[in-house]
């Protein structure tokens, strides 16, 4: 099964809120590819030292939430994506460019994340 997480965005939320500094949000084509794009992330976070503070939604695989600290990562559905419009929600956060090309998760390549 294909991992990859379909239009991957990160937003900026230093200064905006206390909850974290960056907001990943993906979406999977089914319950199923969201489980195991949430699964293959907590094991790239893990395997770099990061520590998981909490996952929630992984039963039932329409929003996935991993808790980082500060960076929270939520894989939806795409229908709850659209329903919930985090995006939308967190407005005035700065976008990051992703660089797929570079992109690694704890990787040492900064570049992967553009302002």
């Amino acid at each position: 099964m294909k991992k990859k997480a379909v239009n991957p965005v990160v937003l900026d939320l230093a200064g905006l809120t206390v909850i974290a500094d960056y907001f990943v949000i993906c979406s999977g084509e089914s319950t199923t590819h969201v489980k195991a794009v949430a699964e293959f992330i907590e094991q790239e976070f893990s395997g770099r030292g990061q520590k998981l503070l909490g996952m929630e939604g992984l039963d039932y695989g329409h929003w996935v939430l991993l808790d980082y600290g500060d960076v929270v990562v939520h894989v939806f559905e795409k229908e709850t994506r659209e329903y919930y419009a985090l995006e939308k929600l967190w407005m005035d956060a700065k976008t990051l460019e992703i660089n797929e090309d570079k992109i690694g998760v704890g990787g040492k390549d900064k570049r992967a994340l553009h302002r």
